[in-house]
């Protein structure tokens, strides 16, 4: 396009020529994505790039198999996958162990089981407020809901219209440590919570050991210990989610209560 004097439109004169750079597409996709701090969506490269979507699509899925030594060539330590709703450049799985000794010097770093149980709650019923979260699990989470957010793991979406309460959900850095692209992803694990129409009105951190307790709670559901979850692991109905928040918290550590 050009401007009515004959001159080049603007976005003609600040677009990359990409296919004219060393490398090509190719080599002007790995630039960017070295400098990403999380996954960039297929449009938004394609915009900064001024390329067809299709061509940025299909690069990435070439690029993604030549790391990974599908051609026949050396596997990198690094791999490109899609995740969290865009594209990122992540160590290899099979380098875990050694990445992990350099970043951790050694420690384990992960979530405890409050944590995770509570993760997988919020996960599978958000939005969902703390009063109900601790219905399920049987003890006040308000210390463990406050841990998650503090990792990025959670947060506040909105509020509830008839108590005011916040409600919380999932972030896109929980999907893209997940290496999801949507909750749709999820594990079914979802029937085995109790439906949100069971705890209507559990919005407040009230004690859960009452009577009110069991009959917010869904018939079944085995709450057995009533103890506050201040910090130490208690047991909770929620089935444990180790296979569906591990891999999205082993790079986070416990301080103190969760």
């Amino acid at each position: 396009m050009t401007q009515p004097d004959g001159a080049p439109a603007l976005d003609e004169v600040l677009a990359p020529a990409v296919h004219d750079l060393p490398g090509g597409l190719p080599a002007a996709l790995e630039a960017v994505l070295m400098v990403a701090d999380e996954p960039i969506p297929v449009l938004e490269l394609a915009t900064a790039l001024a390329v067809p979507i299709d061509d940025v699509l299909s690069t990435l899925h070439d690029l993604a198999a030549e790391y990974r030594g599908d051609d026949g060539g050396r596997p990198r330590g690094f791999e490109l996958r899609e995740a969290g709703g865009g594209w990122r450049v992540y160590s290899a799985p099979a380098h875990a162990e050694v990445v992990g000794r350099f970043v951790q010097g050694g420690q384990t770093a992960r979530l405890t089981q409050a944590a995770l149980e509570t993760l997988a709650v919020i996960a599978y019923r958000q939005p969902v407020s703390r009063g109900q979260v601790s219905a399920v699990r049987g003890v006040n989470v308000d210390g463990v809901v406050r841990t998650l957010v503090a990792r990025g793991l959670v947060a506040e979406v909105g509020q509830d219209p008839h108590t005011g309460a916040g409600l919380f959900g999932t972030t896109g850095y929980f999907l893209e440590r997940m290496g999801f692209t949507s909750l749709d992803e999820l594990p079914p694990l979802a029937p085995h919570l109790p439906d949100m129409d069971d705890l209507e009105g559990l919005d407040g951190l009230a004690d859960l050991r009452g009577p009110a307790r069991a009959a917010a709670v869904a018939p079944g559901t085995d709450l057995s210990d009533g103890a506050a979850d201040d910090g130490d692991d208690a047991p909770a109905p929620a089935p444990t989610p180790h296979d569906v928040a591990h891999d999205a918290t082993q790079d986070t550590t416990d301080e103190g209560h969760a």
